[in-house]
Formats: C-alpha cells, structure tokens, sequence
C-alpha cells in the first residue's frame, strides 16, 4: 500500500463516511452490475454473453432449490436446481455434533419458522458453470454444477450460519456474512477456498462490493431472533455498523452508527440495523430499511447525515402487533431502484405489499397485494422492472416501475428469498434427477 493511500485512508477515516466517498472508499455506481446487485438493488448491468442466457434466480429457502425464471414480465419457468444434493451426509453430520444439531433446531424454530433454511443467496461464475449458494441450516457455501447438478465445492463458515453474500466485480469471488460469527469470508468461486476474512459487527447481514472491487461495504442487524426487542433493551442485539473494508488487506476503513445518524436528524429510537439498501445513480444517496419501520431512510453520503425519512402504510393486522412479533424484526425487507435513479421498489414485509415510490416526491404508486410477506426486491437487467418475492404464497412479482402496476406474476418453489439475476448456458435445462 502506498504512502498516499495510507494518508488518504487516514483521511477518510477521521472525515466519517462522507470523507470515505470523496476519497473512493465508497464507490458503488448504480451501473456497477454486480456490485450494485449484492446490496439488493440492482440486476447485471449488461446482458449475458455470447453462448449465454439472462435468467433470474429465485431461491427456494425451505425447498432447498433454486427455480430459475426469465427476468422479463413473462416470468417463464425455465427449470429448477436442487442445491442440497449433499442434504443426507450433512444431516448425518449434524446429528453427531450435539452444538451443532443444537444450533441446526434453533435456526429451525428462531429464525426458519419452524422450517430448516436451504438457500439464502446465490450468484452464477460469469460463465453460467457453476451456481454458488449459501445454505444457512447447513452453515456453508457450496458450488454446484449447472449442467449436472453435482456438488463441485463446500466451504464451512465460522460459526453455525451463513447468509447474504456478493460477488465481485470481476465474477471470481463472493463475499459471505457468517451471522453467528461477527465474521465475512472471501471465497473463490471456482474452488470454495477462502482468499482471506475481516470482522465484522454483531449479526453481519449485507455485503457489496465498490466498482473498481477494491473494498467491501457490509451492514450488521444484530441479533434478530431474541424476544428483547423493546427499544431500551436495543443494546442486547450488539454493536452494528455500515462498515466499509479493504478486499484485500482485511482493514476495517469505516464504521457508521445509523441509529446515531437518525437520532442527529430528530428521530430518536430508531434501529441500528440496516437492512436491504440501494444507491442513487450518482452515488451520493443510500436509501435503506431499518428494523421495526414501516418505510426507508434517505442517507446523502457525500454529508454523511440523514436527509429524509419517509414511512408508508401500515396494515390493520400489524397495527397493534408488539415488536417481539414482528418476523425477525423486519417491518419492510426488501428494496430496489429503477435503472434511471428515480423510482423505489419497497416490499412491506408484515404488511403484505410491494410499492413504487417516487424518489424525488416520495409520492406512492397504488400497493400491490397479490401475496403475502413479501421478502425481497431486486430489479431487471434494463432497469424496467421490480422482481418482488412473496415468501407467504411461493410465488414472484413483475413490477412496473413506469406504472406501479403488477405485469407479470410466476408460481415458485416453498418460501422464495433472495432474487439475483444472472446467465446460464443458452442451451441450459433442469439437470435429471
């Protein structure tokens, strides 16, 4: 490293988050492809290449598959991916490690709602060969072939859990939380071996990658699953930040407090834990979810302060609910913005809704109920359209972001989660069984 980036670092470490933008330490262009796409926001920037397919991947979390769909409003099935081929040895493994099997049951019953979670996240290699996929139940990262279905590659993370993951610009490593380890591991996606780790806070949940793939931004939730959700007991879910990392040396560049930042800006007793978030097109703005509120933030980087705060409706049924009732603390979970910067897909959580906003007014387009716990949003490839999961009803949303309006819907595997689009072979089908 040279002496002007050690300065520079420095710099931007004692200037807060707003001094990391202007320096690069938070370079995250909405045309990034990959990157934009780890923090929930955003598909390929490109479409697939020569001999390639454009496809969106929904994962089926308590499945244990992954249905591959068109990303258009057709929503067409192209085919299905068992991701667990390997599900009878790990469980076999599982029930000779008392902690482990103690942990595998409490995933179950906490955080799976009393179903074991399979798939949480999952990115192709830029050839559409192998599909990288992080189970949390079984604790791992594993690379599956496309083609047969075979299990190429696993890693076992620290900790009892893996969650969100990213890829890198340049398609050759992920990024994946280990939730119960305060830890993300860099791994190659061709081998599974880790490149390298860095620390993270309490309950690391978010990862994306800068463009120029230099540094990794995560966001920490805490810990979700306990009944201590009140907000004088806020401390008990830990320290969680908007941390920002150098890829290869592991330093810890920047660490952000959100629930300070909200309270700075008047609005006190709000949660620290940020959860999906997407950029402006000019990087300056971060608009992202936190814990228990029924709407999103608006954070201007380059002042590093929240500029606005915006809530949207409530449903009736989740009016007079506690917060310990609240599933895994998520008001909203889900959120992406269109391809020109001016328009926001939310997914109201336990209000069972997906909405377009307007950025500028944060007006609202009318809410679109055709399911139940929506969990997701990601957008199409040419930024057109919102691809909304509802976990409740095993099914996946086109939105119109011109409209607001639904114009595609498909049916999918139990709880569909994360979406990500990425390629396959043009030619590609459902491995045999």
């Amino acid at each position: 490293m040279s002496a002007i980036t050690r300065a520079a670092r420095r710099a931007a470490r004692r200037a807060g988050l707003a001094g990391c933008l202007a320096l690069g330490c938070l370079t995250l262009p909405a045309a990034a492809g990959a990157a934009a796409e780890s923090a929930g926001t955003a598909a390929s920037a490109a479409s697939a290449g020569p001999g390639l397919q454009d496809v969106l991947f929904v994962g089926d979390n308590w499945d244990g598959t992954v249905t591959v769909l068109t990303p258009d409003a057709d929503l067409d099935h192209l085919g299905t991916l068992n991701v667990v081929p390997d599900l009878d040895e790990r469980l076999a493994e599982i029930r000779r490690d008392p902690i482990r099997l103690a942990f595998f049951l409490g995933i179950r019953h906490l955080v799976g709602e009393g179903h074991d979670q399979y798939v949480d996240d999952m990115y192709t290699t830029p050839d559409g060969g192998i599909l990288v996929v992080s189970r949390p139940s079984l604790a791992d990262v594993v690379g599956i072939d496309t083609a047969t279905g075979e299990l190429l590659w696993r890693f076992a993370v620290d900790g009892q859990r893996s969650d969100h993951m990213a890829i890198s610009p340049d398609g050759t490593e992920v990024a994946v939380s280990a939730s119960t380890a305060d830890t993300v591991h860099r791994l190659d996606v061709r081998t599974g071996e880790e490149i390298g780790s860095f620390p993270t806070g309490a309950g690391p949940h978010e990862n994306v990658y800068t463009a120029d793939g230099e540094r990794i931004v995560n966001a920490s939730i805490g810990t979700v699953y306990t009944p201590l959700d009140a907000d004088w007991l806020d401390w008990t879910k830990g320290e969680r930040f908007v941390q920002i990392t150098d890829r290869d040396t592991g330093e810890i560049l920047e660490r952000v407090n959100m629930r300070e930042k909200l309270a700075e800006a008047g609005h006190p007793h709000m949660s620290a834990s940020v959860r999906p978030m997407t950029l402006s097109p000019d990087e300056r703005f971060l608009y992202f979810q936190v814990s228990f509120f029924h709407g999103f933030v608006e954070y201007d980087l380059q002042e590093d302060r929240v500029t606005r705060v915006t809530e949207l409706p409530v449903a009736e049924h989740v009016e007079d609910l506690r917060r310990d009732e609240y599933l895994l603390d998520s008001a909203h979970h889900g959120i992406a913005m269109n391809g020109d910067g001016t328009r926001l897909c939310v997914a109201g959580t336990m209000s069972d809704y997906a909405v377009v906003v307007d950025r500028a007014s944060f007006e609202r387009e009318p809410l679109v109920t055709s399911g139940t716990k929506p969990y997701w949003a990601t957008r199409s490839g040419d930024g057109e359209l919102c691809f909304v999961s509802w976990s409740g009803t095993d099914t996946v949303s086109a939105l119109s972001y011109a409209t607001g309006e639904e114009v595609g819907t498909a049916s999918v595997g139990d709880h569909p989660q994360r979406m990500r689009v990425g390629a396959l072979p043009a030619d590609w089908s459902s491995p045999s069984p």
